[in-house]
Formats: structure tokens, sequence, C-alpha cells
């Protein structure tokens, strides 16, 4: 039986080559999802294993969002250094900052971090293979910095370059500084920026003069890092601050990226699934259309002896043969993957090294490969055991002959319980609803994979009379040949409904994130220009000022971000400055708009979540510690540009001390009379120092935030293309696999006089009916889908679900030219059967 088995591979070189390539597209994710993760991991370590070194032990807040470690915990630390065991303690002043490069524009870093921090002596340096200075000298005056070679060669700057640096946060304005110095750092990845100042001036930009960001320590001879942190630990107090040793911080920092390349991951299995879950229908389809061939061979291994385990068996072997040398090919076609997606994320800055291909990715590509090849093969491998000698005798084929009313019930009432669940969770908001959805969307595919090929017949012969009536008697045979197989149309189709439902939801999702911002910005935004970071990022409240003092402005709102805790959780929020109603109208339902200094107004969701209430008193605790109360004096109706609330000026101030103030955006009003184009350029000329600023119009405003999200979607559309194309190459497989199953009726056709290109054209008609069946059904589906999932978000502020009719109109027209693609090659395959060979085999 093991000769059987590999020969009828061996017989049958392209249905083996189109089996093992959807074996091969599913696995390809896997091993390039594994090998990529492993292989930035690896460039992590390596940089992380070069962090804190020389310092034994490390004290920061507990907190991320903190002014810090106070100073007299240093000066405590200074004079008890002897009986501690310290040998030398160094303060670290940082903070993020943004570079021009030798064109005046902000640095890009691709992600990477842009960081401003003291620059260390070799007195006060704990290793000597910290930041050496490899070119020029220490800074000595307030303007002189350093610069890292690797951010001085993108930027295109050296040593007497004078350029600008813009902090994120404080209330100084850009600074004009002059590289005095090029260091170089261990293990900086290329997009890493790392600007260093005199300690006296990196204390005054990046603190409030009384705290540093941390301090590092380190200890005398003969007493150990862990001697170390248990003493420090006993002299300043745990509970307030992290103590850690060096081994630990550079644990620590491991774990936190590894954690993120977890999710990144997770996303990429998650499409290898999707991948494998399609490719699973091939497969298991496949394998249906070959046992379906092979009935009397099978049929007559029984007759002279072979038992239904021998037969099955057999069938398993073959797929355990085509899954072994797929899973194979795959895992060489995922280090390709895996080495496009460094060479991608290399250029952004991210480090890199040699791809890790381990045995881990190597193991699980294979067994995944096999494992799933030979389950799609099961069934059908059971359905060969269970063919009769007597079948040897006959000359049809039973496949797809049985009844489907088992099956069709069985996915009505799974239909039934899915719609139920979507409709129940579209009635609410909530985790809870969409969990719902969620949960009713996975039954309704099940129940397609039940009631699919009953669905089929009523919806290809309706979808003939459009495509296929016009065509005449050609287009009858077509749709006869689509019908004539549920069972088998149905999971063709299935790998192209599945892909097309997820691209629908995303689709659906996407076109009401934009329809949301649209809106929001269309009728509860009255600035004529907007001010803000690029993607997203703060800037110094000086921005504000320069833009109010440009001729021309009429009024200027600005946004303030807020951080501080409530009941010792963090809460975020802004502070807004300036005539709000004015550039924002809101609806009150209780309240004034206008936002008194000492008071704050909120939205309708963050009251029902917290539980504040008009006229309550909310105590805030500062970064310093200090408790604020503040009267909640207003309650709007939800409004995505404000949410979640906005305090005044007054307890702001109090808050957030002046190295921590950072504006988000500011809402400009122009003048009567004035150009607004002239004015934007006007305001661009004055906050062009600030590298990170953009100046915008409410068009150019709703075009970048909806640019933002169409590159998520560009990229999840991308990845999703793995799914069609393997549901493309499903089509082939099933035509061809067809073609050679239908030869001598096809032969017949010919004899009696239908020409090649007749020929080519039904079986080009019948691709485009199973394409478009399949699409339709992922169509509805998806919309579906992701118009009960979005009923569900209203709770976070998503609005009224808007139907991607651009995507849906170009997804079935694009399912018509992917039938139109499948079937050329199958299509000239059947024309160039010869009617003589249906002779031949009859």
């Amino acid at each position: 039986m093991r000769k059987v088995s590999t020969r009828n591979l061996g017989a049958h070189k392209l249905r083996l080559v189109l089996t093992v390539l959807s074996v091969v597209l599913g696995t390809a994710f896997v091993a390039g999802s594994m090998i990529f993760t492993s292989t930035v991991s690896t460039a992590f370590d390596g940089i992380f294993d070069k962090v804190a070194l020389g310092v034994d032990t490390e004290i920061t807040p507990k907190e991320m969002n903190s002014l810090g470690v106070p100073d007299d915990v240093l000066q405590k630390l200074q004079q008890q250094s002897g009986q501690v065991g310290i040998a030398k303690i160094l303060p670290t002043y940082s903070g993020q900052l943004s570079v021009a490069d030798s064109r005046g524009k902000a640095l890009q870093t691709g992600g990477a971090p842009s960081i401003g921090s003291a620059f260390e002596t070799p007195q006060q340096r704990l290793s000597d293979t910290e930041s050496v200075l490899v070119q020029g000298r220490a800074p000595e005056a307030e303007t002189e910095v350093t610069l890292n070679d690797s951010a001085a060669e993108k930027a295109g700057l050296r040593v007497g370059s004078t350029t600008k640096v813009a902090l994120s946060r404080g209330v100084g304005t850009p600074l004009t500084v002059t590289i005095v110095g090029i260091t170089k750092m261990p293990g900086n990845s290329s997009g890493y920026t790392n600007v260093q100042f005199q300690e006296s001036v990196a204390r005054d930009l990046f603190t409030d003069g009384a705290h540093s960001q941390g301090i590092d320590l380190q200890a005398t001879p003969g007493v150990t890092a862990e001697q170390l942190k248990q003493r420090v630990s006993a002299l300043v107090g745990s509970d307030t601050y992290k103590i850690r040793t060096g081994d630990e911080v550079r644990a620590d920092e491991k774990d936190n990226v590894n954690q993120f390349l977890d999710v990144f991951n997770y996303i990429l299995l998650a499409f290898a699934a999707i991948g494998l879950i399609v490719g699973t229908f091939i497969i298991y389809n496949t394998f249906s259309m070959i046992v379906a061939q092979r009935v009397r061979e099978l049929a007559l291994l029984r007759a002279i002896g072979a038992s239904r385990r021998q037969v099955t068996r057999s069938v398993l072997l073959e797929a355990f043969i085509v899954g072994l040398f797929g899973a194979v090919i795959g895992l060489a076609a995922g280090v390709g993957i895996a080495a496009i997606l460094k060479a991608v994320t290399g250029s952004t800055g991210l480090p890199s090294t040699g791809l890790q291909i381990t045995p881990t990715a190597v193991i699980a590509t294979l067994v995944v490969g096999v494992v799933v090849t030979m389950f799609s093969a099961y069934a059908p491998a059971r359905r060969a055991s269970k063919v009769a000698p007597v079948e040897a005798m006959r000359e049809s084929q039973t496949d797809g002959q049985t009844s489907l009313t088992r099956r069709t019930v069985t996915g009505a009432i799974l239909g039934v319980i899915g719609v139920v669940l979507v409709v129940v969770g579209a009635t609410g908001e909530g985790k809870g609803p969409a969990a719902t959805v969620g949960l009713g969307a996975l039954v309704l595919i099940f129940a397609v994979v039940f009631a699919a090929p009953a669905v089929s017949r009523p919806v290809v012969s309706a979808l003939a009379v459009v495509f296929a009536r016009p065509f005449g008697k050609i287009g009858q045979l077509a749709r006869t040949n689509a019908i004539r197989n549920p069972r088998r149309t149905a999971a063709t189709a299935f790998a192209l409904t599945l892909g097309l439902m997820l691209v629908a939801v995303i689709g659906t999702l996407g076109s009401t994130f934009k329809g949301t911002i649209d809106s929001a910005v269309d009728n509860g935004l009255k600035a004529d220009l907007i001010v803000a970071g690029n993607q997203g990022s703060g800037f110094a409240p000086s921005v504000v000022d320069a833009v109010r003092k440009t001729d021309g402005v009429r009024s200027v709102v600005s946004f303030a971000v807020v951080g501080a805790k409530v009941d010792g959780k963090l809460v975020g929020g802004s502070a807004p400055q300036g005539d709000l109603a004015s550039a924002l109208p809101l609806e009150m339902e209780q309240g004034s708009a206008q936002i008194p200094a000492d008071g704050m107004i909120i939205s309708q969701r963050t009251g029902t979540e917290k539980g504040w209430k008009f006229g309550q008193t909310v105590d805030f605790t500062s970064l310093t510690g200090a408790t604020v109360p503040v009267k909640v004096t207003g309650v709007f109706k939800d409004n995505n540009l404000l949410d979640p609330w906005a305090m005044g000026s007054g307890v702001y101030q109090q808050l957030m001390p002046p190295a921590s103030r950072s504006e988000v955006f500011v809402l400009v009003k122009a003048s009567p009379g004035t150009d607004t184009a002239a004015l934007q350029d006007r305001l661009g000329d004055v906050t062009k120092d600030y590298l990170t600023v953009k100046v915008q119009t409410r068009a150019e405003f709703k075009g970048q935030q909806s640019s933002q999200i169409d590159q998520m979607l560009t990229v999840l559309y991308a990845m999703l293309g793995l799914a069609l194309v393997i549901a493309v190459l499903g089509i082939v497989n099933t035509l061809a696999l067809s073609v050679i199953e239908r030869k001598r009726e096809i032969g017949m056709l010919r004899a009696i006089g239908m020409a090649r290109s007749q020929v080519r054209r039904t079986i080009y008609l019948e691709s485009v009916l199973i394409a478009i069946f399949g699409a339709v059904l992922g169509v509805v589906l998806g919309v579906g889908f992701g118009y009960a999932l979005v009923r569900t978000l209203k709770y976070w502020g998503l609005g009224s679900p808007v139907l991607p009719g651009t995507l849906i109109v170009v997804t079935l027209i694009g399912a018509g030219v992917v039938g139109v693609l499948a079937a050329l090659w199958p299509a000239v395959r059947a024309a160039r059967t010869k009617p003589l060979e249906a002779i031949a085999d009859v």
C-alpha cells in the first residue's frame, strides 16, 4: 500500500503541485512570523545586554507618570554612601525632544526614541563601554551639545554644525545649539537619537529642578549588587521607588520588548491561521476529488484483498507526504518572508541581526503543515475506505451525491442561533455585546460551512440569470457544472467567502472610523486652522504664545494634556484655554460649557464610567502627591474631540508643574477678512522651529486622520491578500481537477461539435459563478458582522455605521475578474481535450 500511495503521487505531478502549494501558503506565514520575531527579539536582547552597564543598583519612580526621584533621596545617598557601600552616584536627567537635520526639518527616527540627556564625563561614567566621545569635545556652554554618530550621519550633521532642538514639553522655546562632539553608544539602533547637554542644562530642561528621572549606583569593591540593592531599599524605602539591580533592569527591558513582539507575533499568526483555515478547505476539496476520481482504483484494491484500514492509511500517507513536502517548502518561503519583514523594519530604525531560524520555528512549521493536511484528508480517507468492491464495476462516481438534508438542517439551526446572537449583541454597547456579536459571527461561519452546499444551488442559479444566460447553451452548461456537485462548489467558494468576509468587516470598521472623524470635525469644529503635533505628539506651550501673536489670528483655544491620579488610578484629560464655545461648540446636558478655573466639565460616558455627577467634587492627586479638589460644573453630550473631561486653568496649573506641561492641539480662528491660506503660511513660519508642529485646515486635518486609518487598513488588506491568493489557487485547483474528472464528458462534447473556444468559455463562466457566489456570501456576512460590531462600539465614541459602498462594488467586480483569471489555465487545458479521447475512455 505504501508503494501504491507513493506511485499515485508520482503519477499525478500536477495534482501534487497544486495541493502542496496550498500547504506552502499557510505554513509560510507561521514560519515567517516565528523567525521574524525571534530575529528582532535577539537583536533587542543584544541592545539591552548593554543597557545599565556598570550599574549595580538603579532607583526609579514606581509610577511612569511621575516627576522622578526627589533630590532629598539623592542627598541622603550621598551622605550615607560610605556606610551603604556606594562607590559612584549618577543622577539621570533626560526627556524627549526633536532635532532638526541639515535642511532644518525634523530628523525622522522611524519610531525609535529621540532623547536628550546629560553628558557624562569619564569620571562620572559607571562603565567604560557607555557613551564614548569619538570626535570633538564635551559640551561646555549652554548651547553646546554632542550627538550620537548614527543620528549625525542620518541628519547630515557634524562637529561644528548648528541646528535646532525642540522639546515636547516644558515652557521653553526651541534651542539653537552647536554640535561640539560626536558620541558612539553601545547597541543603539539606526533610528535612535541622543543629544547630550551639560548636566546643569539637562537638569533645567528636563526636570522641575527638584527631581531626577532616576539614580544609578555603583557598589564599592566587596559589595554585591544584591547587597547594595537591599541596603538602598532599607535606606530610601522600596514602597515608593522601584529599586533594581542592573541585571534586573536589563531583564525588565527585554521582557517589555518581548511583550510587544508577542502581540506582533499573535497578529502575524492570526493571518497565518486564516491562511491555514482557507488552505484546509482547499486540501479537503482536493482529496475529496482525488477519492472521487479513484473510486474504481480503490474498489479494485478492496477486491484484491486490501482492508478498509489499509485504504484509509494509503490516503493518509499521501496526505502526510504532501503535508511534509509543503511544510518544508513553506519553511523556506517563511525564511524569505522574515527576511522581507526584517528589511522593511530595518529601514524604520529597528535594530537588526542575522535571521534566527530556531528549532521551535522549524518544528512548529513542519508539525502544522503535516497535521493540517492529514486533518483535511481524514474525511475523504474514511470515505475511500467505505468504497465497496462492487463499485469497481460502475462508471459513476459517488462524491457529493449523498443527501444534504442533515447537513442543511444543522446549518439552518446554527444560522438561526448565530443571527439571534448577532442581533442581540448589536442592540447593546460595550465589551459584552461586542463579544456576543463575535460569538454570533463564529456560529454563523459554521452555519455557512454546513448550509452552503444547499444555498449554492439557488444562489448560483440566480447569478446564472445575469452572468450565464446571455451566453445561451454555453451559459446553461456552465450553470449545470457549477451546481452539479454543491459540496465541491461550496468548499471552493468558502475560501473566497472567508477572505472577503474579513475584508468587508475591516472595510466597514474603517469607513465608520473615518465617517466618525469627518462628522466630528465638520459638525463640532468651528476653527479655521488646527495646529497639532505630528502623529499626535505633544509640543511645548510656547507654541500657543507664538500662534496667538501672529498677525491675522482672531482667537486661539489650546488644549493641554492633564495627567493625574483619582483613587490611586492614573487618569488623563485636557485643559482648554480660551473661548472654548467659539471653536468647539458643545451640547450641554447639565451646567455651562464655560469652565471655571477651579472646575471641570465631563462627558456623559465619563460620568457613567467613573460615577461622577454634576456638582460633585473629585479629588485629583498631582504628580507631586498634592491633592487638588475639582468640582464638576458641567456634563456635555459625548464629543470625541473633548472626551473624557476638560478642566480649568487654575487646577491644571496646580496638577501639572511647568516642566511637565504639553499641548496636543490649538484651534485658530482667523480675523474677519483674513485670507486663510496666507494665515496658514504665516503660522507655518512662526512654528517651523518647533519641528514636529503642523498647521492644517480642517480638510487637511481630516485627511491626515483618515490617512492614518488608510495606512492601517492597507497593511491589513495586504496581509488578508494571503487568504485571497489561496482562494484563487483553490479555484484553480478545483477547476483543474474537475477538468481531469470530466475528461470523457469534455471529449464527448468536442466530438459532437463543441469548439475549443466554447469549452474555454464554459470553464470561464463556471469559475465566475463560483467566485461571485463566494464573494456575495463573504460580503453579506462581512458587512452584517461589521455593522453589528460598529453598533456595539458606540459606547467608545464610534459614530453610526458607514458601509464601504465602493469597496463592495470593487469586491464583486474583482470576484468576477478573479473567476476569469483562475479559470485561464484549466480552461486551456480543457479545450485541448481531443475528441477521440472520449472514445478511448469509453
